[in-house]
């Protein structure tokens, strides 16, 4: 038998996210990328303010978005 892997960290949100806010990851992820020059708490607070995001929600994926650049 083969064992599922359960995503872990900010990616653990993802699905919660795509259920709440109607959008795949995807749509949220390109949307943060597009805002050049934005700090993490800049980009969690753009989320929230604009998009009516809660803060965890918020925070994961520009964390997702952040761990991707290094």
């Amino acid at each position: 038998m083969s064992e599922q892997l359960k995503a872990t960290g900010p990616a653990s949100y993802f699905p919660s996210i795509e259920k709440k806010y109607g959008q795949p990851i995807d749509h949220w992820i390109k949307l943060v990328k597009q805002q050049k020059g934005l700090k993490h708490m800049e980009l969690v607070n753009w989320l929230k303010s604009e998009h009516g995001m809660g803060h965890g929600h918020a925070n994961a994926i520009v964390a997702y978005c952040f761990a991707q650049q290094k």
